[in-house]
């Protein structure tokens, strides 16, 4: 079931048609899989599989086996060999215990993707082991370009209260119809919007929440990444839900941080 309109809590991802909780879950920080299975059922189900494979991580996909088709699973590949590229992708996919990922990663790509990295991902592609393709970069023309250009079902790009240059270099581009899945990651700016020695005198320390929260008031952003590494963080990234919008108020409290610190 797809939602008739997009959510806070939920949307489709881009034109993929996948239905997505906004809240994504990366593997890389050893959250562990009861955590994760905790976060699933009430609602979370895009979850990515990056560089580092953490176990446990690993085994709450294996545990929610039998609801795979609520799963929007993403396997990342880093390699910059052609030739690798399907090796890894199916050593992953034989660590999860899965047939097919949702989406293959084509990870920190800062400059155009050769053609021969393309084409590998395509192959993949046509022998059904991924449904769609998605790239992440830091450079945010290259992201602009790839969404008006259609080269990817999904991207992942950096945006949080700290960077928000893609508001004008990115979001403006984006197609009104038939635009790709965009997911934002280090939305703590790596934790610096939560430490209390960088947020200016006489300003609240935000919690990781509100740095979800910021992040989700875009419509623009279908997904927010988290990296919890224990379940007190990935209940406290719920409560990024829980705790709902931002009002105007919040928004320009966090953009005074995010100001403060980038200035920094």
């Amino acid at each position: 079931m797809t939602p008739a309109r997009a959510t806070f809590e939920r949307t489709l991802l881009g034109s993929t048609g996948l239905e997505v909780c906004r809240l994504g879950v990366a593997a890389s920080y050893g959250v562990p899989a009861a955590a994760v299975e905790a976060a699933f059922a009430l609602g979370v189900n895009y979850f990515y599989w990056g560089s580092f494979r953490r176990s446990g991580f690993g085994q709450a996909i294996r545990n929610l086996a039998s609801d795979r088709d609520r799963m929007v699973v993403l396997i990342q590949s880093y390699s910059r060999i052609a030739g690798l590229m399907g090796w890894s992708l199916e050593r992953a996919l034989r660590e999860l215990r899965l047939d097919h990922a949702d989406i293959l990663l084509l990870g920190l790509w800062n400059k155009p993707i050769p053609e021969r990295i393309l084409d590998a991902a395509r192959r993949l592609k046509e022998r059904g082991l991924v449904r769609y393709l998605a790239a992440s970069s830091h450079r945010r023309p290259l992201i602009a370009r790839w969404a008006a250009g259609h080269e990817f079902d999904v991207l992942h790009f950096r945006y949080n209260a700290a960077h928000t240059g893609a508001e004008h270099d990115i979001f403006p581009s984006l197609p009104g119809e038939s635009r790709p899945g965009m997911a934002a990651y280090t939305a703590t700016s790596w934790k610096q919007l939560m430490d209390s020695k960088r947020v200016p005198m006489g300003e609240k320390t935000p919690r990781a929440s509100d740095c979800y929260r910021f992040v989700l008031a875009r419509p623009e952003v279908d997904v927010c990444m988290t990296g919890p590494s224990n379940a007190e963080q990935m209940t406290e990234a719920l409560e990024a839900l829980r705790r709902g919008p931002m009002s105007d108020e919040e928004l320009a409290w966090m953009r005074r941080v995010g100001a403060a610190i980038y200035s920094k």
